[in-house]
């Protein structure tokens, strides 16, 4: 039987960035977009469904959990108030694809992390 270091030793251990891979697919096929029959633009959906599988099929982790923003002002609005002041506003079909991947990883009974005061990247 395996003691606890050699399980842990094993463990590959996997926290996604749902926004870092969402905005990559959508700009991936920005040229050539997905739509479906709704004409709703589904290549971020379609773009972060397969990378997450093809990281899960390819890596084989033993943990894996996906982080999401929260609206909420992050620490480095408080030290920074004009963070990402310049930046353009979220593409309405990004805010239309979030709640579908939140869905599917819902669905993976994947474990989704979030945390008020900061971004993904910071947890």
């Amino acid at each position: 039987m395996e003691n606890t270091a050699e399980r842990n030793a094993a463990a590959r251990v996997y926290l996604v960035d749902a926004y870092a891979m969402i905005y990559r697919a959508y700009f991936a096929f920005l040229r050539s977009p997905r739509m479906n029959s709704k004409h709703i633009n589904t290549s971020a959906i379609f773009g972060f469904v397969n990378s997450f599988t093809d990281l899960v099929l390819k890596q084989h982790p033993t943990h894996v959990g996906v982080a999401f923003d929260t609206h909420a002002p992050t620490f480095r609005h408080e030290i920074f108030p004009e963070y990402k002041a310049n930046r353009d506003a979220q593409p309405e079909d990004i805010s239309t694809a979030v709640p579908f991947v939140r869905r599917f990883v819902d669905a993976m009974r994947i474990r989704k992390v979030e945390m008020e005061g900061y971004e993904a990247d910071d947890i």
